[in-house]
């Protein structure tokens, strides 16, 4: 059964930094791009970031760019997150999600909308509070 669960959020002023973590079992991480998603109650998800599997090319929303950094590390099983430069809009639940992807081309896709059903595996989130 594949798995997958976010930690690491916290509460920060804003400009403060967070690092959450994805560790994943059940599954092959290594054949996998991983998603970095989040939502605010009453709103959508919004895709925020992800990392391919074969080639580990990064990819990150408009809002994202610039402050968040992605990365992963196969032989722990696990997907980072760094987020630099919080802001009070950053607030939200954040969680990972798989795709399995031995071409490593569905990066772009799954972090819109119109291809969450791509995404075999979501996690549980973790909430990041970006308060004064």
């Amino acid at each position: 059964q594949r798995q997958l669960v976010a930690s690491g959020g916290g509460s920060v002023q804003p400009g403060g930094s967070l690092r959450l973590s994805c560790v994943v079992s059940g599954f092959t991480l290594d054949y996998y791009s991983i998603g970095w998603f989040r939502r605010v109650p009453g709103k959508e998800r919004e895709g925020v970031s992800c990392i391919s599997a074969k080639d580990g090319n990064t990819y990150y929303s408009d809002s994202a760019k610039g402050r968040f950094t992605v990365s992963r590390d196969n032989a722990k099983n696990t997907v980072y997150l760094q987020l630099n430069s919080l802001k009070p809009e950053d607030t939200a639940s954040y969680y990972c999600a798989a795709n399995e992807d031995l071409a490593g081309t569905s990066c772009a896709r799954i972090l819109d909308r119109l291809g969450w059903y791509e995404v075999d595996a979501w996690g549980k989130g973790t909430l990041v509070t970006v308060v004064s």
